[in-house]
């Protein structure tokens, strides 16, 4: 018997607040993998895998808040939990390969196209093992030329989204990227979606048990807190903030701090210039 599918039975609230968690996620990863690129290679890795955390998370959020308004007439639906952990870390793999990779080779060329690919090859696989980990009376079936659709869509936008972020523009420049990873994370979504149909096992009966949300709503707190607790270093960074900064030419240099000596070299030779002339002159009425 062939389910009734409602992927949006709390009208446009799910769909809305999904888009706003991808994007949060996205400016803050996208964000950090900016600031990455501003340091040497010491600090370089400590913030792209903030940066990978935090766009894992928050795909991970956006997908399972989409979920809460998704139903199935007369089938009740539950998750399987390691499976749904899974699919989380699989996005904070995938995502942080794809981010390392543009990270230290540059967002252009090949290292933009092979770290966009992986990172939306990382969105597409977190969408679909998350739902490989629904439980319900029925099986799941795709229509595959939609699910190739919904993975193109994820690749293109996510390189979009990396090779804004690596061009160091300030602060807008990250938060129109992030509205671009959003609508990767979101469009993959959604597009995988229109691809799944629901074979039910017999006659449909009444929901019963807790809704999707009832269910969904604990397993995404450890993820939001996250979310948050990166918010909250991207806020009390002002290079994150403000952008890049006067002397970034130095520090895009891998291994140059930005307190580089070079600027006070001038004045000590400047001094030893003025030390030289004072003892010559004490001495010239020693010769006289």
């Amino acid at each position: 018997m062939q389910g009734t599918v409602d992927g949006f039975s709390y009208g446009l609230v799910t769909p809305l607040v999904a888009y706003l968690m991808a994007c949060l996620g996205g400016a803050l990863g996208l964000r950090c993998t900016t600031r990455s690129m501003l340091v040497s290679n010491s600090w370089r890795p400590g913030w792209l895998a903030l940066g990978s955390a935090a766009i894992g998370s928050g795909i991970w959020t956006m997908h399972f808040v989409a979920m809460m308004g998704f139903t199935v007439k007369g089938a009740p639906i539950h998750y399987d939990k390691p499976t749904t952990f899974a699919s989380l870390a699989v996005a904070i793999v995938m995502v942080g390969i794809g981010i390392f990779i543009v990270g230290y080779k540059g967002a252009s060329g090949t290292a933009l196209f092979t770290g966009g690919t992986i990172t939306g090859l990382g969105v597409a696989s977190m969408h679909y093992l998350g739902m490989a980990g629904m439980r319900l009376n029925g099986k799941l079936e795709y229509n595959t030329l939609t699910v190739s659709a919904s993975v193109v869509i994820a690749m293109c936008a996510a390189t979009a989204a990396l090779w804004a972020a690596g061009q160091v523009r300030g602060f807008l420049w990250s938060v129109g990227a992030s509205l671009v990873m959003g609508l990767a994370v979101s469009g993959m979504h959604y597009t995988g979606m229109a691809a799944l149909s629901v074979h039910l096992h017999g006659t449909g009966a009444p929901s019963s048990g807790d809704s999707p949300a009832e269910l969904l709503a604990p397993m995404m707190v450890g993820p939001l807190a996250f979310l948050l607790i990166a918010g909250v270093v991207v806020m009390f960074d002002p290079l994150m903030v403000m952008g890049k900064p006067d002397w970034t030419p130095a520090e895009n240099k891998p291994g140059i701090p930005a307190h580089a000596d070079a600027p006070h070299t001038p004045r000590r030779s400047s001094i030893r210039t003025r030390r030289g002339v004072g003892h010559r002159s004490s001495r010239t009425p020693q010769n006289r």
